[in-house]
């Protein structure tokens, strides 16, 4: 079954990364969330996309600082305890590692397994390094890498960081990178996709999931 994943929430609707955008991609039928994740100076994983919001680094702002800073519907950056907390059990969450210094790896690890789901969460990101270090840490946590390209071949840096599902940009996803794939025992999840006939196509290839900013349509198409 192909999974409908809500590009950080329903984020066509919602602003990005907002608990209001989480709350719409559970009631617009997505079976999971991608968000994106910043650590504080003091060390608290936050979700954000940006490096910076508002006028705030992340990095260099402690969390009690950061809280000043308003998306554009009035809501506080959520941290990601609170999102993991609201997300609850139900819906899977996909957790995009945007910078970490290996100093905070614990810390990260710490969060995820203080959730509902505990080290039920999936972790990818475009620096495989951190991958391969937080699976290693954590044998058991789900990993997978982000790639906006199509190297020669494709699949080796997957499994070099551990990892067992590949994030591949849509537009870079063809039926021989998925046969690979699969034949390797990896999954394939399609990023960013919106148009319904797009999604077809990648759902008659037989990709894992769909990453979109437009659940419901997504769920439409994969029933």
């Amino acid at each position: 079954m192909t999974l409908v994943i809500a590009h950080r929430g329903a984020s066509a609707y919602e602003v990005e990364n907002s608990l209001a955008a989480f709350q719409a991609a559970r009631r617009l039928g997505a079976d999971g969330v991608e968000l994106d994740v910043h650590l504080t100076a003091d060390g608290q994983p936050v979700v954000h996309h940006d490096p910076v919001a508002g006028r705030f680094p992340i990095f260099r702002t402690a969390l009690r600082d950061l809280e000043q800073h308003r998306l554009a519907n009035g809501e506080p950056i959520p941290t990601l305890a609170q999102a993991l907390s609201l997300l609850g059990t139900e819906m899977e969450v996909w957790i995009e590692v945007k910078t970490l210094d290996p100093r905070d790896d614990v810390q990260l690890l710490k969060v995820l397994e203080e959730g509902p789901a505990r080290l039920g969460y999936h972790v990818h990101a475009f620096d495989h390094r951190i991958v391969r270090r937080l699976k290693d840490h954590r044998p058991q946590l789900d990993t997978g890498v982000l790639s906006a390209s199509y190297p020669m071949r494709p699949l080796p840096p997957v499994e070099e960081a551990g990892a067992t599902t590949l994030w591949q940009q849509e537009s870079l996803l063809d039926a021989d990178l998925l046969e690979q794939a699969h034949q390797r025992g990896l999954r394939v999840v399609a990023w960013t996709v919106d148009d319904p006939d797009r999604m077809r196509t990648l759902l008659s290839l037989g990709v894992d999931a769909l990453c979109t900013n437009r659940p419901d349509v997504a769920r439409q198409v994969v029933g």
